[in-house]
């Protein structure tokens, strides 16, 4: 019986069980990881992270000193991003983290106020969540992002020490009330004197990354 090489297999695995756009749905095509191509050139960038009075970095002023805050793209209910990051969060589709990933740094390893950044960290879950779900979604934005950006790792450097119910419809309040004191530093050292790029799926009051980054400041030297 004559062998089936790879590329064979794997059309034949795109015929019955073809790969879809964790944006649109529509199928890939063989080079495509995640997301086709037209939805990449659709994402709705904001390109803010040049630009130190974007909405993000508005909502820490003043609260806790970053070196500068931003995001990557627009949420809008229903929209492209809900849909992948949906995806990511409950379909197991890692794949469209790392593309993600890989897209939002090129963005930011080419910005004038990221560029500089030396470790990266993504926001931790409790251990009970991460148990659950199996990974998590910010550590597998992070892997897509060290594809293309030669960053040092530090997914051990934070801990998340109280588990906290979902963000999902809370008011700003209670988010704020709900992630207080939920971070801890695992190990100071290995963050003391770096440039730390915090990373996480989603920033709606940003209280997540508020209690993260108070948690980071206390190792002496950084920059967040």
């Amino acid at each position: 019986m004559a062998r089936l090489d790879g590329s064979l297999l794997y059309d034949l695995a795109g015929i019955f069980m073809p790969r879809r756009c964790a944006a649109c749905g529509q199928a890939l095509m063989r080079l495509e990881q995640g997301i086709c191509g037209d939805c990449v050139e659709d994402l709705p960038r904001l390109r803010a992270f040049d630009h130190p009075d974007n909405k993000v970095e508005l909502i820490f002023r003043g609260r806790v000193p970053l070196q500068a805050a931003g995001a990557w793209l627009q949420f809008t209910k229903d929209g492209m991003v809900q849909h992948m990051l949906h995806h990511l969060k409950y379909r197991g589709d890692t794949a469209v983290g790392l593309e993600l990933g890989k897209r939002m740094a090129e963005e930011a390893m080419a910005s004038r106020r990221f560029g500089d950044v030396d470790v990266v960290l993504p926001v931790p879950l409790h251990r009970r969540k991460l148990k659950q779900r199996g990974y998590n979604q910010a550590q597998v934005l992070v892997d897509g992002m060290c594809q293309v950006w030669p960053l040092r790792q530090a997914g051990t450097g934070l801990l998340r020490v109280v588990h906290t119910s979902t963000q999902t419809r809370r008011g700003r309040l209670a988010r704020w009330g709900n992630v207080k004191e939920a971070f801890q530093l695992a190990d100071p050292g290995e963050l003391r004197n770096a440039h730390v790029l915090l990373v996480d799926d989603v920033v709606t009051t940003g209280a997540t990354l508020e209690s993260c980054a108070k948690a980071l400041l206390h190792v002496p030297g950084i920059r967040v």
